[in-house]
Parts: C-alpha cells; structure tokens; sequence
C-alpha cells in the first residue's frame, strides 16, 4: 500500500483531514501526519478535531512517500511559512507524485511554485491568488492535472477521495 505524507497545522478544515484519514488508512494506506514539530497536536477550525503531528517536515525526506494530500482550511496559510513543507510540496509534484489539494489548500501549492500553467479548482475566495500565480482556475468539484488533484470544499470529499484512491491504484500496478 502507498506512503502518504499529509501536511496539517493549526485550523485545518476538520472533515478535510479526518474523511481522507479515515478512508485511505482504512484502505490500508499508511499516513504520516506532518508539520512544524513531532509530537505537537493541532487543532481543526471547526474544533472538532485534533491530531498530533508523526513527525516535522524538516524530518522528512520526500523520495519516501508516494504521494500527499493536503487538507484546507487556515492550515496551508500557516504551512506556507515552513520551508520544508513548502519543499516536500514541490519536490513530490515535480516527481510527478499525486498531490491531492482541498479548499484552501492552493495557498501551499502557490506558494511552492507548482500551479503555472496547470488548471484547478479550490474554495472560491482563492481563485485569484491562484491566477495571479499562472493557474487556470475552474468552478468544479474535482480537477486533475498532471500529479495535481484539487477539489473545492467538504462536500467534495467522496469525488476528491475517489480520485486520490484511483491514483494510487494505478501508481501500484
């Protein structure tokens, strides 16, 4: 089964985190939680969820993962501000690896410098930071592009991680 690195910190959006948890570690997928420090715990915006960080980004080696999913919320906001996390971003699109991004979650994208070029789709109020950063943006419940997978809000979870699944399916075979 694949290696998923998820990138979390503060005010994350809550069911954009646990829905895709549950579903891929259900799966059968291993998931490595991460963020500015092991062993904190954050907590989701909504305050209905919580999780403690497995391990920092600046622990991490990319090549060890096949793919991230990127919840959204205020938490991508706060992870633009990580190097490492900015860098494990870009490196894992750059391999060509799924990157799976919710909501907000474009803000991390942009920030590693993999949406020129690529069309996508994410909570509304981002759609001009990402077309100020060479996205094509499109109001749609589910875009892929490349190792790109994007999708708006919470209702888009079943599609989103529908997508995420399949990729992974077809990364193994």
């Amino acid at each position: 089964m694949a290696r998923i690195a998820v990138p979390l910190a503060r005010g994350f959006e809550d069911s954009e985190f646990t829905v895709p948890q549950q579903r891929l570690r259900e799966a059968g997928h291993e998931l490595t939680v991460f963020g500015a420090r092991a062993g904190e715990t954050v907590e989701g915006k909504q305050g209905n969820a919580t999780a403690t960080l497995d391990a920092a980004s600046a622990e991490l080696d990319p090549e060890s993962f096949d793919a991230l999913v990127i919840p959204g919320g205020h938490s991508p906001d706060h992870l633009r501000l990580d190097a490492n996390a900015v860098a494990l971003v870009k490196a894992a699109v750059e391999a060509g690896k799924p990157v799976a991004a919710i909501c907000h979650a474009g803000h991390l994208l942009i920030e590693a410098g993999v949406v020129a070029d690529r069309t996508l789709t994410s909570w509304p109020s981002i759609r001009t930071d990402l077309e100020n950063a060479g996205a094509h943006w499109t109001n749609q419940a589910l875009v892929e592009d490349g190792p790109l997978i994007t999708s708006r809000a919470p209702e888009d979870l079943p599609d989103f991680i529908q997508a995420i699944e399949r990729r992974l399916a077809v990364a193994a075979s």
